[in-house]
Parts: structure tokens; sequence; C-alpha cells
């Protein structure tokens, strides 16, 4: 698809670097708790860097979480979460996030890239929707959207669970990330 077609489709679009607003912004997570409902965590402290292309096929994506920023509204939990148990924050402080390239089908936009966790780097998707773009009352030129995945948490090492009693595990196997993002276009 040509650079004039799709940004013809995406109005306010601008190229250049776009760095995180984190008060604007949320890395969160979900998995499936004791086989009946579902646990939402997040990231507190988290940065991206985005460079769109004057074609936005051209744009790519740098990012990182702080592992011990992680909150699920459990101290308890958020403590375990830190251990080798899961994601052994001492040894992996980060997690980290390259994109490879990005897709458009029929107007939905994809992000590929490279996702690593406790050390261990995996091909990704996120399927990627536009917000739109917008101006702040301070004369800050923006850009919104949600960016969503999912991945097998035992794939990155994250293997820790427990039977229960009632049958079946403590923790599923699949996690969904949601990604809410603001940018702001650096000048």
């Amino acid at each position: 698809m040509s650079e004039t077609t799709l940004t013809t489709t995406i109005p306010g679009y601008r190229a250049g670097t776009w760095t995180i607003d984190p008060a604007h912004s949320e890395v969160g997570f979900s998995i499936r708790h004791l086989m009946v409902s579902k646990v939402k965590g997040r990231f507190a402290e988290f940065d991206a860097t985005f460079v769109t292309g004057e074609d936005p096929l051209d744009s790519s994506v740098t990012a990182h979480a702080t592992v011990t920023s992680v909150e699920t509204r459990d101290a308890n939990r958020d403590a375990h979460l830190r251990t080798g148990d899961f994601f052994e924050a001492e040894t992996y402080p980060t997690i980290d996030f390259v994109s490879t390239g990005v897709r458009e089908n029929k107007g939905d936009f994809f992000v590929d890239g490279d996702l690593t966790i406790k050390g261990v780097t995996k091909k990704v998707t996120f399927a990627f929707e536009f917000g739109g773009f917008a101006q702040d009352p301070y004369g800050n030129y923006k850009a919104g959207a949600t960016a969503t995945t999912e991945i097998n948490r035992e794939d990155f090492g994250l293997t820790y669970n427990a039977a229960l009693e009632t049958g079946g595990m403590l923790l599923g196997d699949k996690v969904t990330i949601t990604l809410e993002l603001q940018a702001t276009l650096q000048q």
C-alpha cells in the first residue's frame, strides 16, 4: 500500500520521534487465576520511543518495563512475582520489546517484534488500534493507541504453578498484555 493511501486514512498522522507519556499510559496484563477468573496487573515504571516514518509501515518502537514495578494490588503477590519463581527481577530487571516491522491488513495495523522476558526472547505480534492525534492545552502534539497481544508465559520460563484440590491449576498459561499508550511528538 502506498504512503499516500495510508497517511490519508490516518487523520493527523505525522512522521517523527515520539516519547511515551507515562501519566497517560499503562502497561497491563491479565492471567487466569484459580481457573475461574482473571487477575490483572501492571508495571508502574516503563518507557517507550516510537519513530514514525513518512510511510507508517516504516515505523518502529522500542520499549521496556521495570520488573520491580509490578503491581497487582496485593503486596505479597507482587513480591512473589519479583522472585525466581516468576520474573527473577534481580537478574532480569526489565522486560523489553523491539519492533521488527509494522503491517497493515484491511485497515488494521500489527506491530511485530521481539519480546524479552527473563532473558528469553520470542517473536510476538501486537494488534495496534489508533486512538487518534490531538494537541494538548500546552501545545504538545499527542498520539493515542491501544496495543494487545497474548503470550504463553511458559515460553518465557515463567513456569511456576500449583495444582488445585478441586482440579486444574492455580494459574493459566496464557497472559494477555494490553498497552494503553499516549505519546508526545518531540520537536
